[in-house]
């Protein structure tokens, strides 16, 4: 909750990233509190006991939002699927304005790979803003079950976090009216 709260400040990609780390979390709990309590809130030590007391809130109502939008297996809840929804529109709004050709040639760039990815997708094709999130989520699960990852991969990872980098900065200069302000 305290890191989820910082993150969506400072980097909406890592925010992103992180939040879907969580459901997982949570989903390896099997959606029990008492585990989560246990496994994850208890071991804050330099928590005070009203912060944790708010973060096991916070837990118990992603629990409460995964049921109710059947997300308990899989998916994604509403509240991170309307965070690529932003991060797409403010895609769209960019490549439509000639003044950010800078962020128009880091997706060019990244363009193939995402090609590359919703090719391999198959059924599950995703629009191109999610894509590169599920392509770097999926490296971060590979990395954290010591799993390797290959040159190519590696190499592609650092063209779709430069592209996502640069999106995230655009993100937070829109939230705080930076954007599109009249030069």
């Amino acid at each position: 909750m305290f890191t989820a709260s910082e993150k969506k400040r400072e980097n909406i990609a890592e925010y992103l990233l992180y939040m879907w780390q969580i459901e997982d979390m949570i989903r390896a709990f099997g959606l029990d509190i008492d585990k989560i309590q246990e496994g994850i809130i208890d071991r804050y030590q330099n928590l005070e006991p009203e912060q944790k007391k708010q973060l096991r809130e916070w837990y118990e109502s992603l629990i409460d939002m995964m049921r109710r939008e059947d997300v308990a297996a899989g998916g994604h809840l509403q509240l991170n699927k309307n965070v690529i929804i932003a991060l797409d529109d403010l895609h769209r709004r960019l490549m439509a304005d000639p003044k950010f050709a800078d962020y128009a040639a880091e997706y060019y760039n990244t363009l193939p790979l995402i090609v590359e990815l919703r090719a391999k997708a198959g059924d599950k094709k995703a629009d191109e803003i999610e894509t590169c999130f599920n392509a770097l989520y999926g490296v971060l699960m590979l990395r954290l079950q010591g799993k390797p990852v290959s040159a190519e991969t590696e190499s592609a990872l650092k063209q779709i976090s430069r592209f996502l980098a640069l999106l995230s900065k655009y993100y937070k200069k829109d939230f705080n009216n930076e954007l599109f302000v009249d030069d």
